[in-house]
C-alpha cells in the first residue's frame, strides 16, 4: 500500500482575501465540543490582543487554522485555535501545521519555547502533540491541560 506524501502548509496571517475561507472552516462534527468556532478565534484575535490568526493552506487552498501569542509572563509562544477543516482531515495536516509553526517561529520562541492547550479529553490532539516533543505541564487554563516544548527540543 502507497501512502502519498504530507502536503506542504503554508500559514500566513488571515487578511482580507483568506477571512471568509477561514470563517468557513468546519471540523468533524465529533470535535466540536474541543474547539471553538473560526469565527470565534477570529473575534477573539481581532479583539482579544493577544493573539494572531493564521490561515493554513495547500495550494492556494484554506484547509486550516492556527493561531499563536506570546505570553507576557515567560515570553513562552502559544500556539491555539489549531483546526483542520473536516474535508482535509486525515491528511496529516494537522501535524504539518504545527511543524510549520515550530520551524518557522523557533528564533522568537526563543528560551521559553512553545506552548498550547487542549480539552483533557482530546486524545487525539494529545498524542499528537507528544509525539512533536511537548509535555504536559500539571498547568491548567481554562480547563484546559497545558503542554510546552522547550526551546530546541
Amino acid at each position: 500500500m502507497t501512502t502519498s506524501p504530507t502536503p506542504s502548509v503554508r500559514l500566513s496571517p488571515v487578511d482580507a482575501t483568506t477571512w471568509r475561507a477561514v470563517a468557513a472552516l468546519a471540523v468533524a462534527p465529533d470535535q466540536e465540543r474541543f474547539v471553538a468556532t473560526p469565527l470565534h478565534y477570529l473575534a477573539l484575535c481581532a479583539y482579544g490582543g493577544v493573539w494572531t490568526a493564521y490561515a493554513a493552506t495547500v495550494d492556494d487552498d484554506v484547509v486550516g487554522l492556527l493561531m499563536r501569542g506570546v505570553d507576557d509572563e515567560d515570553g513562552s509562544l502559544w500556539l491555539g485555535g489549531i483546526l483542520v477543516d473536516a474535508a482535509h482531515q486525515g491528511r496529516g495536516l494537522g501535524r504539518a501545521m504545527v511543524v510549520t509553526a515550530l520551524e518557522t517561529w523557533t528564533d522568537e520562541a526563543g528560551a521559553a519555547g512553545f506552548a498550547l492547550s487542549y480539552e483533557p479529553a482530546n486524545t487525539r490532539a494529545a498524542a499528537l502533540y507528544r509525539s512533536l516533543g511537548f509535555v504536559e505541564t500539571g498547568e491548567v487554563d481554562d480547563d484546559e491541560v497545558v503542554a510546552r516544548r522547550p526551546a530546541g527540543a
